[in-house]
C-alpha cells in the first residue's frame, strides 16, 4: 500500500541525508497594537502563510526570486525522484531544463483555468504532474507501490519540492492561542490561500510548537477554506463566499465573526467588504502588507492591529 502524504512527511523527517531549509527568524515590527473589546464574536477566521505560519520569504512562493535557492530545490527534487535521465540526454545543468519545462506546463494549464476567474488558483500539484506526464513519455517509471497513482504521485513530489524550497514555522503563541480559542467554543476556520500540503504543514508547526494542540479537532476539514480547492485565489470574491457559506451553515453571520491576516488590500479588504470584522497581525514584517496609506483607506482599513496572535484572547475576554 502506497504512503499517505503524512506518512510520507514521516518518512522525510527520518532521513538523515536530506537538509531542509530552517524556520525563517521572525523580525517584529514597530507598530503599536489597537484593540478592542470583543463581546458579539462567535467565531475566528485565520490566514495560514504569513499569519499563523511564518515562512521564509514572508509568502507562499512557486518560484524563488534567488536563482540559487530555487534552483538548489529543483536540483534535490530531480535527484529525489530520479528524472534526469528523462529529461534530456544533453549535457547541461538539469535545474535549468527543468525552469523551461514547468514554465511549458504552466501554460498549458494557464488555458484550462476558469476565463471568468480573475484571480485563478492552479494547484501545484498539477504543475508536477504535467512535468511527469512528459518524463512518462521518455521511458520514466512510475513507482506506485511507494508513491501511488499519479496524482498522489505528484503531490508528493510537490511536497518535497515545496519543503526543499522554504523553511516555515509557527508564529509565536499560534497554537496556545488556537488552543484556548477551542478550549472556550469559538468556531475556527482557514480562510487563506493553500495548497493540498497546507493543512499538514500548518498540523505539524502547530503540534510542534504545543503538543496539545491538534488542528483536526481545532479546525475541522469542513472548515478550511483554501485556494486550491476552490480554484481561485485571494482577492478573489470566491474565496470569500465559500466561507461566508460555510459559516452560514453553523448559523454564524460575519459579522460575527473577525478575521485575522498580514495582507491589507487582497486579504483584509476584501473580508471587510463581505461583512466580517478584520484584525491585521502585524508582527511579522517580512509578511506584512499595510502602508500607512492603505491603513487611512476607509475601504482596507481594519478594525483592529494586534503585534501578538495572543492578543486575540485579550481582545475576547
Amino acid at each position: 500500500m502506497s504512503l499517505s502524504l503524512e506518512q510520507y512527511d514521516e518518512y522525510l523527517d527520518s532521513r538523515a541525508d536530506l537538509q531542509w531549509p530552517a524556520a525563517p527568524d521572525v523580525h517584529r515590527t514597530k507598530t503599536k497594537p489597537h484593540l478592542k473589546r470583543l463581546t458579539r464574536v462567535k467565531a475566528v477566521t485565520w490566514n495560514v502563510y504569513g499569519t499563523l505560519l511564518s515562512i521564509a520569504g514572508g509568502e507562499f512562493l512557486r518560484e524563488h526570486p534567488q536563482k540559487f535557492i530555487m534552483d538548489l530545490a529543483l536540483d534535490k527534487t530531480i535527484q529525489e525522484f530520479k528524472m534526469w535521465k528523462s529529461m534530456s540526454r544533453k549535457p547541461g545543468h538539469p535545474a535549468e531544463y527543468m525552469r523551461v519545462m514547468i514554465s511549458k506546463v504552466v501554460d498549458e494549464l494557464n488555458f484550462q483555468v476558469d476565463k471568468g476567474e480573475r484571480y485563478p488558483e492552479v494547484p501545484v500539484e498539477r504543475i508536477w504532474e504535467g512535468i511527469v506526464k512528459k518524463l512518462l513519455q521518455n521511458e520514466y517509471v512510475l513507482e506506485t507501490a511507494r508513491y501511488g497513482t499519479l496524482e498522489e504521485f505528484s503531490i508528493k513530489i510537490a511536497y518535497f519540492f515545496h519543503r526543499s524550497l522554504q523553511g516555515i514555522g509557527a508564529q509565536r503563541n499560534a497554537a496556545e492561542t488556537i488552543q484556548w480559542l477551542t478550549d472556550n467554543r469559538y468556531w475556527q476556520g482557514l480562510l487563506a490561500d493553500g495548497q493540498v500540503f497546507t493543512s499538514l504543514q500548518l498540523k505539524k508547526c502547530l503540534h510542534e510548537q504545543y503538543p496539545e494542540c491538534y488542528l483536526d479537532q481545532c479546525i475541522p476539514p469542513y472548515a478550511r477554506v483554501l485556494s486550491r480547492s476552490v480554484r481561485s485565489k485571494k482577492p478573489s470574491e470566491r474565496l470569500f463566499k465559500e466561507m461566508v457559506a460555510c459559516l452560514r451553515k453553523s448559523g454564524i453571520a460575519p459579522e460575527e465573526t473577525l478575521h485575522i491576516g498580514n495582507d491589507l488590500p487582497n486579504d483584509l479588504g476584501p473580508a471587510h467588504k463581505h461583512g466580517f470584522l478584520t484584525c491585521l497581525y502585524t508582527g511579522d514584517s517580512s509578511s506584512l502588507k499595510a502602508s500607512p496609506e492603505m491603513i487611512a483607506d476607509k475601504t482596507l482599513r481594519p478594525d483592529m492591529m494586534i503585534t501578538e496572535l495572543s492578543q486575540v484572547i485579550e481582545m475576547l475576554t
